[in-house]
């Protein structure tokens, strides 16, 4: 596959691309660039506001509330961490215990502790505990595959 990137100072940004069969590697790119624009709208005291996804270091749920806790502000979503990480279908997001998922590009350091858990310190500094539950996958993932 030949790819070609080029900067232009002036113009109409654009993405051309050309392929004969849609293989994994193009799929995986449509659904990359699918993404690019995506929003999720959420409350923030009596205010909506939007968010992308990339944006959040980790989703919390606590009495049936799903909060987003992005690096300056906490965004009240609605439904709950299943229907959230359906709809977004982003690999980037795990869910690490029963009440929590983080977005796995936003981890800067990782830390085994006892019981098989993990620590995982977020950009933001807070730490969050990944469940031994979820321990094994989340290794699974950094060892580069997703299971089953």
């Amino acid at each position: 596959m030949k790819i070609e990137v080029k900067q232009i100072t002036e113009g109409t940004e654009q993405l051309i691309l050309h392929y004969k069969e849609p293989t994994p590697v193009v799929e995986g790119i449509l659904q990359v660039l699918g993404k690019a624009d995506a929003k999720l709208w959420g409350k923030v005291d009596d205010q909506s506001i939007s968010i992308q996804p990339g944006e959040i270091l980790y989703l919390e749920s606590v009495d049936d509330k799903v909060f987003a806790y992005t690096a300056n502000q906490v965004v009240r979503l609605e439904g709950s961490l299943t229907s959230f990480l359906l709809g977004v279908g982003d690999e980037a997001f795990f869910r690490c215990s029963k009440s929590m998922v983080l977005n796995i590009n936003r981890v800067t350091a990782l830390h085994s502790l006892s019981g098989n858990r993990i620590d995982a310190t977020m950009e933001g500094g807070e730490h969050i505990i990944i469940s031994r539950r979820y321990a094994v996958e989340f290794r699974r993932l950094l060892k580069g595959g997703r299971g089953e």
